[in-house]
């Protein structure tokens, strides 16, 4: 499976340390949805370049238009990362209503912006699952994008398979930004 990550990628950077392309920046995270760095480390993908790209750009909607400096993080432009993840069985579907039974959720806190609530299931779902690579879950953007979370031990069922610097004029970019309210 081939998921999307936008990040400021430091070319002088290894693949797996800070500012490359397959780093879990653990010591940054706390406040994210289903963060939770004294158990985890975890990537936030999507199965799609555009929700990908939403999220970063989610903290301008209602801003203008997009300019160049919403597509930089610390002084770096954002890159679009590929990366294949092997083995995506390990994933907790929870767009699957079986899953959200099984597990005593209900959609409407899987989506919530509370994160006390989205870190709290993420946990006890790390926990009692020791096999599960992550959780895949709808974007509170477009609920037809799929993101997923990625738990550090999946670290080695990643590789990455491209990067791509992004621009204002990258169809992805436009998708997002319509989808924001930024084109």
């Amino acid at each position: 499976m081939i998921v999307w990550r936008v990040l400021p990628v430091d070319p002088a950077a290894a693949t797996d340390a800070a500012g490359g392309p397959l780093w879990f920046p653990r010591e940054y995270q706390g406040a994210a949805r289903h963060d939770n760095p004294d158990a985890y480390g975890c990537l936030y993908v999507a199965q799609t370049p555009v929700s990908a790209i939403a999220e970063a750009l989610s903290p301008f909607r209602g801003r203008g238009a997009l300019t160049a400096a919403m597509l930089e993080r610390a002084g770096r432009p954002l890159s679009l990362v590929a990366l294949e993840l092997r083995e995506p069985d390990g994933l907790l579907d929870l767009d699957e209503p079986t899953t959200l039974a099984a597990e005593g959720l209900r959609p409407s806190a899987v989506a919530t912006r509370v994160r006390a609530t989205t870190q709290r299931d993420a946990l006890r779902l790390f926990q009692s699952h020791r096999g599960a690579t992550g959780l895949r879950w709808w974007s509170t953007i477009e609920a037809s994008w799929i993101n997923v979370t990625i738990f550090d031990r999946a670290r080695r069922r990643l590789r990455m398979r491209s990067v791509e610097m992004l621009g204002a004029g990258h169809e992805a970019v436009r998708g997002a930004a319509a989808e924001l309210g930024l084109a």
